[in-house]
């Protein structure tokens, strides 16, 4: 795009041109150059610390022109750490002998690419809450957006590669990706982990996309999860509502990768009636009348979760606009809980190089001592499928002696998981302390089974889970995940109404995960027969 030229002044050799890129000093750029430019230029004045080109300015004498600068009260800036931490990554990981035009072409590409994606939640907070969509006045990503990372240096790796300047190439782009993550906390590199293994999965056993239903189908934390996990090809999404209103939400907001997505609404579904019906049949001796039914099969969370309940969808993902008990009602009364009788709650929690599981966190109240040792198992269960070897403790406010109702509860429900698993590691009752510090465990608890600190954390009830896990969450202690729910007999996640779209597109990554270990599960049980 630089060509040979015999003029010398800038006011001459900017005329008729498409792109000014400056790197001199304030003012270098007038409004008559600016005018004597091609139509809708492209100005990258990156003088600092005021540009050749005041923005507002620029703005005001050419409307349709895109403009660029170092400064960070404008928009479109042009910064350092865009380029130069990930080009570095990305060399210095492939050992290449020297940076080449290729390397920085690939960067620039993949910035570009970047920009045109859905902003997350955590960028958009670190400027006021401001939203961004590619367009004129965000043509690249912003420097906070962690995302730069995991694209530039592993573009500028494989072009280290194809060019012949690395020595020492990278054999396994996936997990380089998943190692780059993990440099910008735990959650992320977690979440990918988890995305890897669900693709691998699903390409080894040649299953069709786990198939999810989404009630709330207006809500725009939903739209931008779901729009930022398409690529990943993880599901096939069903969004329920009205049709016209999820149409324009999806073009309103420029969410390019859904405009094939099956939207449905409940009221006028062929299936509508056949629902009802399958519905007023499960609970006529249970006090709902057919009109009643009818009203509640129009509520998308009805609907969906008899979508699950008949095997037309894999899993349902709902709560974003709503509270949880209204949210979670629907799948309990149609799905219902699996042979342990109980459903319940469960966050990751994510401490230094710790992966702790707290349980129940958002569903009962005061359980008894048998509903604590169910809840058990299944968050026990679920460190088992994420590949780690559950330590179990039952919290309370004693260690081992207490008198009290809920130390009483605890003892009595590890004693019971003990009597159903005898291999499992399990203890309670104990302090949180207790739990997780070993050295207290050893030097005043020594019979404690609990030996390496407990992983699965079962709080006595529901006040104490759930200001746990939040108090963590918010304090910044550990990064947090969920709730997950546990204890339906199918696939079906409750997200917080108060999370981020980055929490919504975890959960739907965790539920795909879900989705197997239940076709999996199927497999097992069609093969024993």
């Amino acid at each position: 795009f630089a060509i040979q030229t015999k003029k010398r002044a800038l006011e001459e050799a900017v005329q008729n041109t498409d792109v000014f890129i400056g790197l001199s000093v304030k003012d270098t750029l007038t409004p008559g150059m600016l005018k004597s430019m091609n139509s809708k230029p492209i100005v990258f004045a990156m003088a600092n610390p005021d540009p050749e080109i005041n923005p507002d300015l620029a703005k005001k004498t050419v409307s349709d022109m895109i403009i660029a600068t170092g400064r960070s009260d404008y928009p479109n800036q042009v910064n350092n750490v865009l380029g130069f931490p990930s080009i570095f990554r990305g060399a210095l990981d492939a050992h290449a002998t020297h940076i080449n035009e290729d390397m920085k072409k690939a960067a620039v590409f993949a910035l570009a690419e970047l920009a045109r994606e859905d902003v997350p939640d955590s960028v958009s907070r670190a400027y006021q809450d401001e939203v961004f969509h590619f367009g004129p006045n965000y043509i690249l990503p912003k420097p906070f957006d962690m995302r730069v990372l995991t694209r530039v240096a592993p573009a500028v790796a494989k072009a280290a590669m194809e060019s012949g300047v690395a020595q020492k190439p990278i054999k396994n782009f996936e997990k380089y990706k998943l190692k780059l993550a993990s440099f910008q906390g735990r959650r992320r590199g977690f979440i990918r982990e988890i995305i890897n293994k669900v693709k691998r999965k699903n390409k080894s056993r040649s299953w069709d996309l786990p198939r999810i239903v989404f009630p709330e189908g207006n809500s725009k934390r939903t739209l931008k999860a779901i729009n930022m996990l398409y690529e990943e090809k993880l599901m096939d999404p069903v969004l329920l509502g009205d049709v016209e209103e999820i149409h324009q939400l999806i073009q309103e907001m420029e969410l390019d990768n859904m405009g094939e997505v099956e939207i449905i609404n409940p009221g006028q579904s062929p299936q509508f009636a056949g629902y009802v019906k399958t519905f007023y049949e499960m609970k006529q001796r249970k006090g709902i009348l057919k009109k009643e039914a009818t009203r509640l099969m129009k509520d998308p969370n009805y609907f969906g979760a008899m979508m699950l309940e008949l095997n037309a969808v894999d899993a349902v993902i709902t709560g974003a606009t709503q509270n949880y008990v209204d949210s979670i009602r629907p799948i309990l009364q149609i799905i219902g809980t699996g042979k342990r009788k109980i459903a319940s709650g469960m966050n990751i929690v994510l401490v230094q190089d710790h992966i702790l599981f707290f349980a129940d966190t958002t569903v009962n109240i005061n359980p008894s001592a048998i509903d604590i040792a169910n809840i058990a198992v299944h968050t026990a269960r679920v460190a088992y499928g994420l590949n780690v070897k559950p330590r179990i403790a039952m919290l309370s406010f004693s260690n081992f002696t207490g008198r009290q109702e809920n130390p009483k509860k605890m003892r009595e429900a590890a004693k019971l998981v003990k009597k159903w698993y005898p291999d499992w590691v399990v203890d309670g009752e104990m302090q949180a302390d207790t739990a997780v510090n070993p050295n207290i465990v050893k030097n005043i608890f020594p019979f404690c089974q609990i030996q390496q600190g407990a992983n699965v954390l079962i709080f006595p009830n529901l006040d104490s889970g759930n200001i746990a896990y939040k108090l963590v969450q918010q304090l910044g202690a550990g990064e947090v995940l969920g709730p997950f729910l546990m204890g339906v007999k199918k696939p079906a996640n409750v997200v917080q109404r108060t999370g981020t779209t980055e929490d919504v597109a975890n959960t739907i990554v965790m539920t795909c995960l879900k989705v197997q270990a239940y076709k999996e599960f199927g497999e097992k049980e069609k093969g024993s027969k």
